[in-house]
């Protein structure tokens, strides 16, 4: 055996690389299982295709090549025009004898070729590595499932979904708010569309928060911006999908402005094997009375063996690389997370593992929601939007920072599916203040404030202001925090120092005054009227009452744990068996 490794060094020592790519190539073709091609020889002619420079046309063609096989497309050449093939799309590459790139094409199943600048320019600059990876976003792109006849029905259905999104988008009015394009985003019926085109899919960008007020924190605090490619997919079910535009011509608003669509029951439908989807990007850990109303909007039945549960903490720490790193545990459930602020403050929060363990706190990733109609996203980025706002609160209590010493601490308590509280100690008082968050829905969250001596419904209102500014609680809190100083720190107003002693005379909450808050809570849990559904009449409006399509998720309303502190009560981690004594 090494006789014959040194014969064949000394025969090729001469030749150039040309030639072992040749030689090569014929060991490949003469594989003896065809089914089974010689992967080791494959390899080799990888890893020397991606150590060479680019300088010839042949040796352009030959890194082409070897990408359209990983990407599993036919690869075909008629003199300087390469030809990346797939079922519905194929890419046009114009080379240049130094082995440059003058043009590339992308063209759809039955289309003109369209240029792609973006493509070009990763060619031109051989950034062979990022082409790689935006044609595989292209060949997903147009993956459709089912044979040839159904691809193409599937490809031209989308395509419709796609122009009938555009035209909704453009009919329905965006309120106008300080910053035009966030408001676009999170307040639009379709949020802010980018139109699909040959080498891109149609994407829409349906929410985002405040990066700027958030900067108030010290800790790194990644931007979001949630984002859903709009495609198709397999399904073990069919649907009728649509055939054609659903938008009746001319196009008619209901008396709300919102697009009247044609229904399931008439118009251009067909069935087929398969569903529409929203791609979440990044995908959306979301609680299970979420993932029941996605069901609920969309009539499609999302499998639960496909599903893996958990506390939702748990799955808004996977996306925090920071949080994940520098968090502390005790008693192996309970979690700490240190977030430092200006000002040289720094709060500790801890999310209880009992509380958030129980089987009403579970939550599952969501990488994608199946639909069949236009007439479901407007709803659907809806309910996504009222899960990202709750995932960005509880987020905000994440971002970090190790070796800081705690000056506040607190403790978060779930209360509903839709509410949370936060336990701290109040200043300059030997008592506790619990902050209640009650998210009605992204654009409607709601502060409470309770605690011995606190009646003052401004101060609901200042922190509420606050939290939807900022979308951050650490932020929130700190500005609470010093509202709090400052009203104990000034003089008793006579109805204050009456309120106050009327307090310390009784120890116990009257039945009037838990039966009131907890009727408050209700009342501001209350869900908008407007949402979106598909009816059975020749032509309907996307606006209908929600409890016909999505009904209030928090089926029980906000209790608030602690609705009067007349004396010092220390929660259990605040206790002498507790945890968060060891750290104060």
């Amino acid at each position: 055996m090494k006789s014959i490794l040194s014969d064949l060094r000394l025969k090729y020592a001469e030749r150039n690389w040309h030639e072992t790519f040749k030689l090569v190539r014929r060991c490949m073709d003469k594989s003896r299982d065809v089914s089974k091609p010689c992967e080791l020889l494959g390899r080799s002619l990888e890893r020397l295709q991606e150590v060479l420079n680019v300088s010839s046309m042949n040796a352009m063609r030959s890194r082409l090549e070897m990408i359209a096989r990983q990407q599993g497309m036919g690869f075909h050449i008629t003199e300087s025009t390469c030809y990346l093939t797939a079922d519905l799309f194929y890419l046009e590459v114009v080379l240049l004898p130094c082995g440059g790139v003058e043009e590339v094409k992308v063209a759809p199943h039955g289309g003109s070729p369209v240029p792609s600048e973006s493509l070009l320019q990763l060619l031109r600059s051989k950034n062979f590595a990022d082409f790689s990876v935006k044609l595989e976003r292209l060949v997903a792109q147009y993956n459709i499932p089912g044979d040839n006849d159904v691809k193409l029905k599937l490809f031209a259905s989308l395509q419709h979904l796609g122009k009938d999104l555009q035209e909704i988008s453009h009919l329905t009015k965006t309120p106008e708010d300080s910053d035009p394009e966030m408001n676009m985003i999170n307040n639009r019926m379709i949020g802010c569309l980018i139109p699909g085109k040959e080498d891109c899919p149609l994407n829409i960008h349906f929410y985002t928060i405040p990066i700027e007020e958030m900067k108030t924190s010290v800790s790194r605090v990644e931007p979001v911006l949630q984002t859903a490619q709009v495609t198709v997919g397999p399904s073990n079910a069919t649907h009728m999908l649509q055939t054609a535009s659903v938008i009746p011509q001319p196009s008619q608003l209901d008396l709300q402005g919102f697009p009247v669509l044609m229904p399931l029951s008439e118009g251009p439908y067909e069935t087929f094997p398969a569903c529409f989807l929203l791609k979440l990007q990044p995908p959306i850990p979301m609680m299970l009375p979420f993932v029941k109303k996605l069901s609920q909007i969309t009539d499609v039945t999302i499998p639960d063996v496909d599903l893996q549960w958990a506390p939702l903490p748990k799955l808004l720490l996977r996306g925090s690389q920071s949080a994940s790193s520098h968090m502390e545990t005790l008693d192996e459930q309970d979690t700490i997370y240190t977030v430092p602020l200006h000002g040289d403050v720094t709060h500790s929060y801890i999310f209880p593992g009992a509380s958030w363990e129980v089987p009403a706190q579970r939550a599952t990733v969501m990488d994608s929601i199946p639909f069949t109609h236009p007439a479901h996203v407007p709803p659907l980025l809806e309910l996504l939007r009222h899960q990202c706002a709750t995932n960005t609160l509880l987020r905000s209590c994440m971002c970090t920072s190790p070796g800081s010493a705690c000056d506040l601490h607190f403790e978060i308590l779930p209360e509903s599916d839709t509410s949370f509280s936060v336990t701290f100690h109040r200043p300059n008082a030997d008592s506790l203040a619990v902050l209640l968050v009650n998210i009605s829905d992204s654009h409607q969250i709601n502060c409470s404030l309770f605690g011995a001596g606190i009646g003052d419904s401004s101060v609901d209102e200042y922190v509420s202001s606050v939290l939807k500014r900022c979308m951050s609680v650490p932020v929130t809190l700190h500005a609470l925090y010093s509202k709090l100083e400052q009203i104990t720190s000034s003089p008793l107003s006579p109805s204050c120092r009456a309120a106050t002693e009327a307090e310390n005379e009784h120890s116990t909450p009257s039945i009037t005054t838990v039966t009131n808050a907890n009727t408050t809570l209700s009342q501001s849990a209350a869900v908008p009227e407007d949402s979106f559904t598909v009816s059975d009449s020749a032509c309907y409006a996307m606006s209908v009452a929600k409890s016909e399509l999505l009904s209030e998720i928090n089926t029980s309303p906000a209790v608030n744990p602690y609705p009067f502190t007349p004396a010092v009560v220390f929660p259990h981690w605040m206790t002498n068996n507790g945890h968060l004594s060891k750290l104060i």
